[in-house]
Protein backbone atom coordinates (compact mmCIF):
# COMPACT_ATOMS: atom_id res chain seq x y z
CA UNK A 1 0.00 0.00 0.00
CA UNK A 2 0.96 3.52 -0.58
CA UNK A 3 -0.15 6.35 1.78
CA UNK A 4 -0.36 9.87 1.75
CA UNK A 5 -1.35 12.35 4.69
CA UNK A 6 -3.83 14.64 3.75
CA UNK A 7 -3.19 17.88 5.19
CA UNK A 8 -6.60 19.31 5.92
CA UNK A 9 -6.44 18.92 9.89
CA UNK A 10 -3.53 21.10 10.28
CA UNK A 11 -5.06 23.78 8.62
CA UNK A 12 -7.06 23.63 11.47
CA UNK A 13 -10.40 21.05 10.61
CA UNK A 14 -13.04 21.04 12.62
CA UNK A 15 -10.61 22.30 15.93
CA UNK A 16 -7.47 24.33 16.23
CA UNK A 17 -3.59 22.73 16.86
CA UNK A 18 -1.08 24.99 17.36
CA UNK A 19 2.29 25.26 15.01
CA UNK A 20 4.10 22.70 16.58
CA UNK A 21 1.37 20.22 16.92
CA UNK A 22 1.04 20.74 12.66
CA UNK A 23 4.99 20.22 12.64
CA UNK A 24 4.72 17.20 14.83
CA UNK A 25 2.23 15.59 12.51
CA UNK A 26 3.87 16.27 9.27
CA UNK A 27 7.49 14.93 11.42
CA UNK A 28 5.33 11.35 12.37
CA UNK A 29 4.53 11.18 8.81
CA UNK A 30 8.10 11.54 7.89
CA UNK A 31 9.40 9.72 10.36
CA UNK A 32 6.71 6.67 9.36
CA UNK A 33 8.07 6.54 5.88
CA UNK A 34 5.04 8.92 3.99
CA UNK A 35 6.32 11.23 1.19
CA UNK A 36 3.04 12.40 -0.57
CA UNK A 37 1.60 15.26 1.04
CA UNK A 38 -1.60 16.97 -0.07
CA UNK A 39 -3.42 20.39 0.69
CA UNK A 40 -4.97 23.32 -0.78
CA UNK A 41 -5.90 26.78 -0.44
CA UNK A 42 -9.18 26.38 1.34
CA UNK A 43 -7.76 24.21 4.07
CA UNK A 44 -7.52 27.01 6.83
CA UNK A 45 -7.24 29.99 4.25
CA UNK A 46 -4.18 28.96 3.26
CA UNK A 47 -3.01 28.05 7.01
CA UNK A 48 -2.76 24.11 5.90
CA UNK A 49 -0.13 25.09 2.96
CA UNK A 50 1.81 27.35 5.17
CA UNK A 51 2.52 24.27 7.56
CA UNK A 52 3.41 21.86 5.24
CA UNK A 53 5.71 24.02 3.43
CA UNK A 54 7.32 25.53 7.07
CA UNK A 55 7.40 21.60 7.71
CA UNK A 56 9.41 20.31 4.91
CA UNK A 57 11.76 23.32 4.14
CA UNK A 58 14.56 21.23 5.75
CA UNK A 59 13.57 17.78 3.64
CA UNK A 60 15.36 17.50 0.11
CA UNK A 61 13.25 18.50 -1.89
CA UNK A 62 13.87 15.40 -4.50
CA UNK A 63 12.92 13.20 -1.33
CA UNK A 64 8.87 14.03 -1.50
CA UNK A 65 6.10 14.77 -3.48
CA UNK A 66 3.37 17.59 -2.71
CA UNK A 67 0.00 18.30 -4.63
CA UNK A 68 -2.26 21.19 -4.15
CA UNK A 69 -5.36 22.67 -5.21
CA UNK A 70 -7.47 25.13 -7.45
CA UNK A 71 -10.66 27.07 -8.24
CA UNK A 72 -10.49 29.36 -4.85
CA UNK A 73 -8.85 32.49 -4.41
CA UNK A 74 -7.94 33.35 -1.37
CA UNK A 75 -9.06 37.57 -0.97
CA UNK A 76 -7.88 39.33 2.36
CA UNK A 77 -10.59 40.93 4.43
CA UNK A 78 -8.50 43.02 6.48
CA UNK A 79 -11.76 44.49 8.48
CA UNK A 80 -13.04 40.86 9.63
CA UNK A 81 -13.05 39.84 13.34
CA UNK A 82 -14.56 36.82 13.11
CA UNK A 83 -13.82 33.48 12.36
CA UNK A 84 -14.03 31.21 9.53
CA UNK A 85 -17.60 29.47 8.43
CA UNK A 86 -16.69 26.83 6.98
CA UNK A 87 -15.02 24.14 8.94
CA UNK A 88 -12.00 25.44 9.31
CA UNK A 89 -11.26 26.99 13.22
CA UNK A 90 -9.10 30.11 11.87
CA UNK A 91 -9.98 33.73 11.62
CA UNK A 92 -11.34 35.20 8.97
CA UNK A 93 -8.66 37.04 7.47
CA UNK A 94 -9.48 36.16 3.95
CA UNK A 95 -12.70 35.10 1.69
CA UNK A 96 -12.69 32.17 -1.29
CA UNK A 97 -13.58 33.62 -4.42
CA UNK A 98 -14.46 31.29 -6.76
CA UNK A 99 -12.09 31.84 -10.24
CA UNK A 100 -11.45 28.98 -12.53
CA UNK A 101 -9.84 30.80 -15.42
CA UNK A 102 -6.67 30.21 -16.50
CA UNK A 103 -5.43 33.50 -14.52
CA UNK A 104 -6.85 32.52 -11.93
CA UNK A 105 -5.65 29.06 -11.98
CA UNK A 106 -2.16 30.74 -12.47
CA UNK A 107 -2.60 33.33 -9.84
CA UNK A 108 -4.12 30.43 -6.99
CA UNK A 109 -0.97 28.20 -8.04
CA UNK A 110 1.34 31.25 -7.49
CA UNK A 111 0.30 32.09 -4.08
CA UNK A 112 0.22 28.06 -2.59
CA UNK A 113 4.05 27.83 -3.82
CA UNK A 114 4.25 31.00 -2.35
CA UNK A 115 2.76 29.74 0.66
CA UNK A 116 4.45 27.24 0.91
CA UNK A 117 7.39 28.25 0.22
CA UNK A 118 8.10 25.95 -3.04
CA UNK A 119 9.65 26.39 -6.51
CA UNK A 120 7.03 24.05 -7.58
CA UNK A 121 4.89 21.34 -6.37
CA UNK A 122 4.19 18.19 -8.46
CA UNK A 123 0.36 17.50 -8.98
CA UNK A 124 -1.83 20.32 -9.17
CA UNK A 125 -5.65 19.42 -8.81
CA UNK A 126 -9.25 21.52 -9.53
CA UNK A 127 -10.84 21.28 -6.38
CA UNK A 128 -14.38 20.23 -6.43
CA UNK A 129 -15.52 20.69 -10.07
CA UNK A 130 -18.60 19.81 -9.15
CA UNK A 131 -19.41 23.01 -7.73
CA UNK A 132 -18.96 25.10 -11.55
CA UNK A 133 -18.16 22.17 -13.84
CA UNK A 134 -18.34 24.02 -17.36
CA UNK A 135 -15.60 26.61 -15.77
CA UNK A 136 -13.85 23.61 -14.58
CA UNK A 137 -13.91 21.49 -17.94
CA UNK A 138 -13.75 24.50 -20.43
CA UNK A 139 -10.88 26.85 -18.70
CA UNK A 140 -9.32 25.17 -15.73
CA UNK A 141 -8.51 22.28 -16.95
CA UNK A 142 -7.08 23.44 -19.99
CA UNK A 143 -5.12 26.07 -17.85
CA UNK A 144 -3.60 23.21 -16.09
CA UNK A 145 -3.50 21.19 -19.37
CA UNK A 146 -1.05 23.98 -20.32
CA UNK A 147 1.39 24.02 -17.21
CA UNK A 148 2.10 20.67 -17.64
CA UNK A 149 3.04 20.97 -21.37
CA UNK A 150 5.37 23.74 -20.43
CA UNK A 151 6.98 21.95 -17.82
CA UNK A 152 5.57 23.46 -14.56
CA UNK A 153 3.75 20.50 -13.67
CA UNK A 154 4.57 17.16 -13.75
CA UNK A 155 0.49 15.65 -13.07
CA UNK A 156 -2.94 17.29 -13.26
CA UNK A 157 -5.92 15.99 -11.93
CA UNK A 158 -9.12 16.69 -9.86
CA UNK A 159 -10.33 16.54 -6.13
CA UNK A 160 -14.20 15.42 -5.62
CA UNK A 161 -16.46 13.36 -4.23
CA UNK A 162 -18.86 13.76 -6.84
CA UNK A 163 -18.60 10.07 -9.66
CA UNK A 164 -20.50 12.01 -12.17
CA UNK A 165 -18.28 14.80 -12.09
CA UNK A 166 -15.25 12.80 -11.95
CA UNK A 167 -16.18 10.05 -15.01
CA UNK A 168 -17.19 13.15 -17.14
CA UNK A 169 -13.52 14.54 -16.68
CA UNK A 170 -12.08 11.60 -16.83
CA UNK A 171 -13.81 10.28 -20.22
CA UNK A 172 -13.51 13.82 -21.57
CA UNK A 173 -10.36 15.02 -20.60
CA UNK A 174 -6.22 13.70 -20.56
CA UNK A 175 -5.92 13.62 -16.45
CA UNK A 176 -3.32 11.84 -14.73
CA UNK A 177 -4.63 11.54 -11.60
CA UNK A 178 -8.56 11.49 -10.04
CA UNK A 179 -8.54 11.85 -6.12
CA UNK A 180 -11.54 10.63 -4.89
CA UNK A 181 -12.84 11.44 -1.36
CA UNK A 182 -15.30 8.98 0.54
CA UNK A 183 -16.58 7.09 -2.50
CA UNK A 184 -14.55 4.02 -2.04
CA UNK A 185 -14.26 2.60 1.72
CA UNK A 186 -15.76 -0.14 3.64
CA UNK A 187 -19.11 1.86 4.15
CA UNK A 188 -19.36 3.43 0.42
CA UNK A 189 -18.26 1.33 -2.56
CA UNK A 190 -20.57 3.54 -4.98
CA UNK A 191 -16.92 4.07 -7.46
CA UNK A 192 -16.06 -0.12 -7.41
CA UNK A 193 -18.60 0.10 -10.85
CA UNK A 194 -17.94 3.57 -12.33
CA UNK A 195 -15.26 5.92 -11.65
CA UNK A 196 -12.54 3.34 -11.05
CA UNK A 197 -13.08 0.58 -13.63
CA UNK A 198 -12.86 3.78 -15.91
CA UNK A 199 -9.97 5.06 -14.39
CA UNK A 200 -8.19 1.52 -14.77
CA UNK A 201 -9.08 1.56 -19.04
CA UNK A 202 -8.11 5.28 -19.36
CA UNK A 203 -4.93 4.95 -17.17
CA UNK A 204 -5.76 7.41 -14.50
CA UNK A 205 -4.25 6.47 -11.09
CA UNK A 206 -7.02 6.82 -8.25
CA UNK A 207 -5.66 9.15 -5.21
CA UNK A 208 -8.30 7.41 -2.41
CA UNK A 209 -8.91 9.61 0.06
CA UNK A 210 -11.34 10.11 3.20
CA UNK A 211 -11.07 6.49 3.25
CA UNK A 212 -12.29 6.93 6.95
CA UNK A 213 -15.42 8.46 5.77
CA UNK A 214 -14.78 11.73 7.83
CA UNK A 215 -14.10 9.71 10.93
CA UNK A 216 -16.67 6.77 11.56
CA UNK A 217 -13.79 3.37 10.66
CA UNK A 218 -10.98 5.61 12.57
CA UNK A 219 -12.28 4.36 15.89
CA UNK A 220 -11.73 0.89 17.29
CA UNK A 221 -15.26 0.67 18.26
CA UNK A 222 -17.81 3.26 16.11
CA UNK A 223 -20.06 5.30 18.32
CA UNK A 224 -23.11 7.96 17.95
CA UNK A 225 -21.62 11.26 17.89
CA UNK A 226 -18.97 10.23 15.36
CA UNK A 227 -18.53 11.86 11.75
CA UNK A 228 -19.50 10.59 7.93
CA UNK A 229 -18.47 12.87 5.40
CA UNK A 230 -18.43 15.79 7.45
CA UNK A 231 -22.04 15.86 9.43
CA UNK A 232 -23.12 13.55 11.87
CA UNK A 233 -23.14 10.03 11.16
CA UNK A 234 -26.76 8.49 10.79
CA UNK A 235 -27.96 5.70 13.00
CA UNK A 236 -27.93 2.86 10.19
CA UNK A 237 -24.27 3.53 9.44
CA UNK A 238 -23.12 3.88 12.85
CA UNK A 239 -24.69 0.10 13.20
CA UNK A 240 -23.32 -0.81 9.84
CA UNK A 241 -19.51 0.13 11.13
CA UNK A 242 -20.26 -1.60 14.34
CA UNK A 243 -21.21 -4.53 12.88
CA UNK A 244 -18.26 -4.10 10.64
CA UNK A 245 -15.56 -3.86 14.16
CA UNK A 246 -17.23 -6.88 15.61
CA UNK A 247 -16.43 -8.87 12.64
CA UNK A 248 -12.84 -7.57 12.79
CA UNK A 249 -12.21 -8.38 16.64
CA UNK A 250 -13.41 -11.98 15.85
CA UNK A 251 -10.47 -12.40 13.67
CA UNK A 252 -8.10 -10.27 15.33
CA UNK A 253 -7.77 -7.01 13.62
CA UNK A 254 -9.56 -3.74 14.19
CA UNK A 255 -11.85 -1.29 12.02
CA UNK A 256 -9.09 1.00 10.97
CA UNK A 257 -7.05 -1.52 9.41
CA UNK A 258 -9.68 -3.18 7.42
CA UNK A 259 -10.74 0.00 6.13
CA UNK A 260 -6.99 0.65 5.48
CA UNK A 261 -5.90 -1.99 3.91
CA UNK A 262 -9.99 -2.02 1.49
CA UNK A 263 -9.20 1.37 0.37
CA UNK A 264 -5.84 0.55 -0.87
CA UNK A 265 -6.43 -2.88 -2.74
CA UNK A 266 -8.08 -1.80 -5.87
CA UNK A 267 -5.51 -1.86 -8.55
CA UNK A 268 -6.80 1.33 -9.88
CA UNK A 269 -5.55 3.62 -6.51
CA UNK A 270 -2.18 4.28 -6.45
CA UNK A 271 -2.34 5.87 -3.20
CA UNK A 272 -4.48 6.35 -0.23
CA UNK A 273 -4.84 9.63 1.43
CA UNK A 274 -5.39 10.04 5.09
CA UNK A 275 -5.45 13.19 7.56
CA UNK A 276 -4.50 12.50 10.79
CA UNK A 277 -5.51 15.05 14.27
CA UNK A 278 -2.11 14.89 15.40
CA UNK A 279 1.39 12.56 15.45
CA UNK A 280 -0.13 9.72 17.13
CA UNK A 281 -2.40 8.89 14.37
CA UNK A 282 -0.30 9.66 11.74
CA UNK A 283 1.94 6.80 13.57
CA UNK A 284 -0.99 4.80 14.09
CA UNK A 285 -2.37 5.17 10.74
CA UNK A 286 1.09 3.77 8.70
CA UNK A 287 1.58 1.06 11.08
CA UNK A 288 -1.81 -0.03 10.28
CA UNK A 289 -1.21 0.18 6.59
CA UNK A 290 1.84 -0.89 6.00
CA UNK A 291 1.78 -3.55 8.24
CA UNK A 292 -0.32 -6.81 7.25
CA UNK A 293 -3.71 -6.94 5.87
CA UNK A 294 -6.05 -8.79 8.08
CA UNK A 295 -6.74 -12.49 7.15
CA UNK A 296 -8.75 -13.69 4.16
CA UNK A 297 -11.58 -15.18 6.44
CA UNK A 298 -12.16 -11.54 7.83
CA UNK A 299 -13.39 -10.76 4.30
CA UNK A 300 -15.16 -13.59 3.54
CA UNK A 301 -17.20 -13.13 6.86
CA UNK A 302 -17.61 -9.71 5.86
CA UNK A 303 -19.09 -10.37 2.73
CA UNK A 304 -20.86 -13.63 3.88
CA UNK A 305 -22.96 -11.67 5.87
CA UNK A 306 -23.49 -8.85 3.48
CA UNK A 307 -21.31 -6.29 4.79
CA UNK A 308 -19.53 -5.78 1.85
CA UNK A 309 -19.85 -6.22 -1.96
CA UNK A 310 -18.36 -9.66 -3.37
CA UNK A 311 -17.03 -8.27 -6.54
CA UNK A 312 -14.98 -5.67 -4.82
CA UNK A 313 -11.07 -6.41 -4.79
CA UNK A 314 -9.90 -7.59 -1.62
CA UNK A 315 -5.83 -6.87 -0.05
CA UNK A 316 -3.11 -9.07 -1.43
CA UNK A 317 -0.77 -10.20 0.93
CA UNK A 318 1.71 -10.39 -1.52
CA UNK A 319 1.75 -6.45 -2.75
CA UNK A 320 4.57 -4.59 -1.44
CA UNK A 321 4.03 -1.59 0.65
CA UNK A 322 5.10 1.98 -1.45
CA UNK A 323 5.72 5.13 -0.52
CA UNK A 324 5.51 7.53 -3.14
CA UNK A 325 2.91 8.89 -4.81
Amino acid sequence: MRLGLGCAPIGNLYRAIDDDGAAATVDAAWDAGIRYFDTAPHYGLGLSERRLGAALRRRPRADYRVSTKVGRLLVPTPAATGRDEDLFDVPATHRRIWDLTADGVRRSLDDSLDRLGLDRVDMVLIHEPEKHPADALDQAYPALHALRAEGVLSEIGIGTGDLEIACRFVTDTDLDVAMVAGRYSLLQQSALGTLLPLCAERDVAVLNAAVFNGGLLAEDRPHAGLRYDYEKAPEALVARASAMAAVCERHGSTLPAAALHFAGAHPAVRTTVVGAQGPHEVSRNAALAFGPPPPAALWAEMIEIGLLRRDAPLPDLGRPAGLLA
